[in-house]
């Protein structure tokens, strides 16, 4: 008898799994997973034992659903979208996992019996914190779309043993400490030990002949590093689907050199261990200098070469030839990172599996798709030629033949436009020779997509506007979206209870039915329960920072900035505003309104302006407070560690979203679509997804300044006729703040300290701060004048929930299997 034919493998025994959810299994198994694999009993047990055994028990139910999932999709032979991401912020995973499972009331009830609080396990637990801001949890939300929708999908991506740093703030500046995620271990992966994929580096190729004529190029690699995954299940929301994350760890093939040892070289004896494993030892290492640049590429081949390596193993257990491997995988790029691929994938297919270079290039092409995020051209990566001929002499060889061939085709198209051939070349010629790795993205995939409609268009007109004419049929949209599960339903509990009593349940998966809340907005009782849910999380929010040193009025007007520090973001541009009222206050001029400024993120370690900037704030913070008459009316708070869990705390709490970055240079954006979905007003620049936020909301309910993308164009042209100091000139408030800053009002001890900020914004400003003041100060007085008729206010909180629906990652996740992935929905 073969074991696949026995009934006790069969994993879709739907009734068992049902069984397993109610209110005395779970209570039983909980004490059993505290006993037998905590090895605790409850008078030594801790609350770590309490939130492992429940981790546990609650993956146990999930795996259940994803071996069924996974049985399914092998059987069926379903396409399947292979998103590679070299970040995912996901989150923790407990609440989630409970709302996956539609368990929560018997989780608690059981938990209860038992005298453990479910509340207390929920916040104990940390997060896996493998990105490093909207990238990865965008990705994220998309998987978890992904299994909600019934698609097929594995996220590639790398199992960081530190990831992003934590920050913590010393003497009002930003300190980076190490992120020990793992130290307790984690209880959602499953380790794959018996898969190793190998990964090669540096080396050299030999061109060798073969039988009838030609030549094959073997590579031969210097050093080796070996991959292997853990898998961490991503369930789906009302259905039994579940897909995973692939997350890769380097380990090197001999970790331990017995010999080296035994002659007292014990540091050599442990050198290829250290060695190999660095690849994945940190999120994002600093690449300022040669070793940081090769780790960081080292880094983004492994877990590309990894994920195709783990594609072609797992095809090939159904089909003998790679014919149809663009059939089975549909392969997404979340940026630049995984550029690689498309080198990586004509290696394998051209070098390992005998296809000729056209058929291979047929295979990669319709395979991948590419989703850019930046329009900065800084951003856009790039690799010095020498260094990359260094690491991959082999890939480069390849993007060297890619790179002909297509400039055949330019040619072609465009006889005698050696400026075009120059622009659109995957090697700079003009800036030290490097290898373009959004242009190899371009060029490998069959369909690149912005993530917003601003950002699209300017995409094709700016960046890649010579690829958009080549090939205009490649180029799309698909607006970014966030997850309702996480953050409504997981993140604002009472709001969720409230919006299903009000139009039923179903709308976290079909989330256009916010649209019913519409009419609730002129209940004046409807309107008067939402004002207090939205105190509620204000207070609940002031009790979450507590803790910390934080103290936070409820009773003020809770304005919130929380994404990564950077200059094109303009935290700066809100700490002006907060400078500007201080002086105001200090003149006798009271607000109408009491405000608090919240404000939190992370600067990049070598990013010393943004760096800067969180000093401002500190600075700027322990200013207000100290004075007695400004405290009364502002208050200026800076969250440290901003992360996904603090923001499931902050979203609920805001009133105001500011979304002020320069027009044109963010690509979408998604805290201003969390901050909407939980009723907070944006005032912001058409920047974005902003701009759609705007039009879906309403002008009227949208608190919008500055200049616009164009306008910015614009100005950059004339920027150097036009000196910074003019508008401050102009602008008496603008030019007491500035004097404020520049003088050491904010710190006496080091008069000097934020200098370099305030000549950046005199002399070059590049990212319009000083330009969009005035606006931005005009839009506030009307935020103030708005905030102060709180039915208004809250008529208008209801509307932008209500017309926001548009931005669940539902609706992208649909817009990308119906338009670039071409996947089907998988039923189970």
């Amino acid at each position: 008898m073969h074991l696949t034919s026995l009934p006790w493998l069969d994993p879709v025994d739907d009734a068992a799994l049902a069984k397993s959810l109610e209110r005395d299994v779970i209570r039983s198994e909980f004490v059993e997973k505290l006993y037998c694999m905590q090895a605790k009993f409850p008078g030594v047990a801790t609350t770590h034992d309490y939130y492992q055994s429940l981790a546990l028990l609650i993956r146990d139910r999930v795996l259940y659903r994803w071996v069924k999932s996974a049985s399914a999709f092998l059987g069926r032979a379903s396409r399947t979208v292979a998103y590679l991401s070299a970040e995912y912020l996901l989150g923790p995973q407990l609440g989630h996992n409970i709302l996956a499972l539609g368990c929560e009331d018997n989780v608690r009830a059981a938990l209860t019996d038992l005298g453990i609080d479910l509340d207390v396990l929920l916040e104990h637990e940390g997060e896996p914190a493998l990105g490093n801001g909207g990238l990865g949890r965008l990705a994220a939300c998309f998987m978890d779309s992904l299994a909600t929708l019934d698609l097929p999908a594995i996220g590639y991506g790398i199992r960081y043993e530190f990831g992003i740093f934590e920050q913590t703030i010393k003497d009002g500046a930003q300190a980076e400490r190490t992120d020990l995620w793992l130290r307790h271990g984690w209880p959602w992966a499953v380790a794959r030990p018996e898969i190793t994929l190998p990964v090669g580096f540096g080396g050299y190729t030999a061109h060798e002949p073969i039988p009838g004529g030609g030549f094959r190029v073997r590579w031969h690699p210097a050093r080796v590093v070996l991959g292997t995954p853990h898998d961490v299940p991503a369930a789906g929301y009302g259905t039994q689907t579940t897909n995973f994350f692939r997350l890769w760890q380097a380990l090197a093939p001999e970790s331990f050199d017995f010999h080296a040892f035994n002659v007292g070289d014990y540091l050599r004896a442990v050198h290829e261990k250290i060695v190999s494993e660095n690849i994945t030892k940190v999120l994002y290492p600093n690449d300022e200098s040669l070793q940081g640049k090769r780790l960081r590429l080292e880094q983004q081949y492994f877990f590309v070469s990894c994920s195709l390596q783990d594609m072609i193993r797992l095809y090939s257990q159904k089909l003998p030839t790679l014919d149809q491997f663009a059939d089975k995988f549909a392969v997404q790029l979340n940026d630049t990172h995984p550029s690689l691929a498309v080198a990586e994938l004509m290696r394998l297919l051209v070098d390992e599996h005998g296809y000729a270079w056209d058929r291979a290039w047929a295979i990669t092409t319709a395979a991948l798709s590419y989703t850019n995020h930046t329009l900065m051209p800084e951003a856009l990566e790039t690799w010095p030629l020498d260094l990359f001929a260094q690491t991959l002499p082999r890939h480069l060889e390849i993007i060297y033949e890619i790179n002909r061939r297509f400039l055949e085709d330019v040619r072609q198209r465009f006889p005698g436009d050696l400026a075009r051939l120059r622009r659109m070349s995957i090697i700079d010629e003009d800036n030290g020779r490097r290898v373009r790795m959004a242009h190899l993205a371009t060029v490998g995939s069959h369909a690149v997509n912005g993530v917003a409609a601003i950002h699209s268009r300017l995409l094709t007109e700016t960046v890649l506007a010579d690829f958009a004419q080549l090939w205009p049929e490649r180029f799309t949209n698909v607006t970014n979206g966030v997850t309702p599960r996480r953050f409504v339903v997981l993140a604002n509990p009472t709001l969720s209870a409230l919006v299903t009593e009000a139009i039923g349940d179903g709308w976290p998966r079909q989330l256009e039915r916010l649209r019913e809340l519409e009419p609730f907005a002129d209940d004046p009782a409807f309107r008067s329960r939402w004002r207090e849910i939205k105190s509620k999380n204000k207070r609940r929010l002031a009790e979450h920072l507590a803790p910390l040193g934080i103290a936070l009025d409820p009773d003020r007007l809770l304005d919130v900035q929380v994404k990564r520090i950077h200059e094109y973001k303009r935290q700066h541009l809100n700490l002006l505003h907060a400078v500007t009222l201080y002086q105001r206050i200090r003149d006798g001029v009271t607000p109408r309104a009491a405000r608090t400024i919240l404000i939190g993120g992370k600067a990049a370690p070598g990013y010393w302006a943004a760096k800067l900037i969180i000093r401002l704030a500190h600075a700027v913070a322990h200013t207000i407070a100290a004075d007695p008459v400004a405290s009364r009316w502002l208050s200026v708070v800076f969250v440290p560690n901003f992360n996904v869990k603090m923001g499931e705390h902050i979203y609920p709490a805001a009133e105001l979203s500011e979304q002020i970055s320069t027009a044109g240079m963010e690509a979408s954006g998604t805290g201003n679509m969390k901050l909407a979905l939980n009723g907070a007003l944006t005032i912001g620049t058409l920047d974005g997804a902003n701009v759609e936020i705007r039009e879906a909301v309403g002008p009227e309910h949208f608190f919008l300044f500055g200049l616009t993308a164009e306008e910015v164009a614009r100005e950059k042209l004339r920027q150097h006729r036009h000196p910074r100091e003019e508008i401050v000139a102009r602008d008496p408030e603008l030019s007491r703040a500035i004097a404020l800053i520049a003088d050491g009002h904010f710190a006496p001890s080091d008069p000097a300290l934020f200098a370099p900020m305030v000549s950046t914004l005199l002399h070059h400003d590049p990212y319009f701060v000083l330009a969009d003041y005035r606006a931005y100060l005009d839009q506030q007085a009307a935020v103030e004048r708005a905030w102060l008729d709180q039915d208004a206010w809250t008529r208008s909180s209801i509307l932008n929930v209500a017309r926001s629906g548009h931005f669940s990652s539902d609706r992208s996740i649909g817009e990308y299997a119906e338009r670039i992935w071409h996947v089907e929905r998988v039923i189970l």
